[in-house]
């Protein structure tokens, strides 16, 4: 089984910063694709950050230039680096680690307000 937990969301106004962790309890985790998803209330998960076993990283528009993923591969964390951070960033994230099947963590909320 994959445990996943995130560390790091909270509060931050607009146009601030979070770093969001995740470590994965897997030792086999060079091998996983990783990715960060959101999910707003009323609104369906979306993913904003991928990153697979090569580093190669996929952003949406919507996060793209604000928003950096990166892996540890010897300390088994995936990190979400968010700056500008918006009131349209408001969700719960959740982390996710793939191979042939997807693990998720529980989710964080991170809030964008003033």
């Amino acid at each position: 089984q994959v445990q996943l937990v995130e560390s790091g969301g909270g509060l931050v106004q607009p146009g601030g910063s979070l770093r969001l962790s995740c470590i994965v309890s897997r030792n086999i985790f060079s091998i996983y694709n990783l990715a960060w998803y959101r999910q707003a209330p009323g609104k369906q998960r979306e993913q904003v950050a991928f990153i697979n076993p090569s580093g190669l990283t996929t952003y949406p528009d919507s996060v793209k230039d604000r928003f950096t993923i990166s892996r540890d591969n010897a300390k088994n964390t995936v990190s979400l680096q968010m700056n500008n951070l918006k009131p349209e960033d408001t969700a719960v994230y959740y982390c996710s680690a793939s191979y042939s099947l997807q693990y998720w963590g529980q989710g964080i909320q991170v809030t964008v307000s003033s």
